[in-house]
């Protein structure tokens, strides 16, 4: 084998592997990928049951409902739709009713979501992106009772 062929057989090597590196790393990142949901996306059906996601939207006034221990309920909305969750552990300090909220977890089979995690934003004028688009109207107001509050606050 000359020199020259050497050469051109550890470039080969080269890209083969780097190329098999960022193969491999595409498809773990796709695969440990979670998209973020609404209660509508949600109960469209269009999901695989038991996928991880994250859902968006806002916490129903009245529905909190606090059970043994560290077990909370709630109702999740974004106008449309609702989906009820359930959560053991510690809230968030800034967790209330009409707050803006992002629950990650699954949906069990009876159709209630199972949140591990639930975030809640600093600001009390929060509404996560999609959940946003899915409760105004074409001129920018809110659609609904619950969020009217959340309106009259951020203008």
């Amino acid at each position: 084998m000359t020199k020259r062929q050497k050469r051109m057989f550890a470039v080969a090597a080269l890209v083969a592997g780097v190329s098999l590196a960022a193969v491999l790393g595409f498809t773990a990142f796709r695969k440990n990928m979670m998209y973020f949901y609404t209660p509508s996306d949600l109960l469209s059906g269009s999901l695989p049951a038991g996928a991880a996601l994250q859902l968006g939207g806002l916490v129903e006034r009245g529905s909190v409902k606090r059970g043994e221990g560290l077990l909370i309920e709630f109702v999740m909305a974004d106008c449309s739709n609702q989906v009820p969750v359930r959560y053991e552990g510690v809230l968030p300090d800034l967790f209330r009713e009409g707050q803006g909220v992002v629950a990650t977890g699954h949906m069990d089979a009876n159709h209630v979501f199972v949140a591990s995690r639930i975030l809640a934003k600093h600001d009390e004028n929060y509404v996560p992106p999609n959940v946003a688009k899915s409760i105004t109207t074409a001129d920018g107001k809110h659609t609904c009772a619950p969020f009217k509050s959340v309106t009259a606050a951020s203008s």
